[in-house]
């Protein structure tokens, strides 16, 4: 399922919902840019909505780290929502969550993020 993504600006942070295979193709440089512009806007809390993600290949989790690491490096944070099962083992396997932040949902990550 090919990847299609949207980005909204909330007032402290951007959510960027993902959906589809996140699997780095094309699209992966895109989202890459996508967080580069945040932090040129001086955007320091990033949320990628992972519902409707049903999966990532080991390109895809390439850009989840790319884009936190772009992150961080200004000072700022990735966090990430809703993640299905799948996603969920995936991440536990890589050990991504010990890296990231994972939210239930995106209400969790706005009530953290204030």
């Amino acid at each position: 399922m090919k990847l299609k993504y949207q980005l909204v600006k909330e007032s402290n942070f951007q959510v960027l919902h993902i959906q589809g295979d996140l699997i780095g193709d094309e699209v992966g440089p895109k989202l890459v840019e996508v967080v580069t512009d945040a932090v040129n806007d001086k955007v320091n809390n990033f949320v990628v909505d992972l519902k409707d993600v049903r999966y990532i290949s080991s390109s895809g989790i390439g850009v989840l780290i790319t884009m936190l690491t772009k992150m961080r490096n200004a000072g700022g944070e990735v966090y990430l929502t809703s993640p299905s099962e799948h996603v969920k083992k995936l991440l536990i396997i890589t050990k991504l969550n010990n890296i990231f932040t994972v939210y239930d949902s995106i209400e969790d990550a706005k009530i953290q993020l204030g």
